[in-house]
């Protein structure tokens, strides 16, 4: 729900799930930091970082309905389909539960950008 108007309750559900993915991504960054493979997870890394920002910009452009929100979350879906993906590939559990909310917002990303 809005905070000061109710001109964007339209596009909550998607905003509570990029804000939810990209905490999620931030906090799977922090653990991959941590695990003995890191060198194997590069690009999941590199791409829990750019799913993270695009989340977050994505919460701004829709807060206050700006004019390329639906372009900007359609690409966000692609993102966030993509972290998903790297994420799956390794078995510990906050890549796997990661991977579950990339996957959540890219399906709500998908839907705003066709309202």
């Amino acid at each position: 729900m809005g905070i000061v108007t109710n001109k964007t309750d339209k596009y909550q559900a998607c905003i509570d799930s990029c804000a939810k993915c990209s905490r999620a991504c931030y906090e799977c960054f922090e653990a991959c930091l941590n695990e003995p493979d890191l060198k194997e997870r590069k690009n999941c890394v590199s791409t829990l970082v750019e799913c993270a920002q695009m989340c977050q910009m994505s919460v701004g452009m829709m807060s206050m309905s700006g004019q390329f929100s639906k372009q900007h979350c359609q690409v966000c879906a692609e993102i966030c389909d993509k972290c998903a993906q790297e994420c799956a590939m390794f078995k510990d559990d906050h890549c796997q539960k990661c991977a579950d909310i990339c996957r959540q917002c890219a399906d709500e990303c998908r839907k705003m950008a066709s309202m």
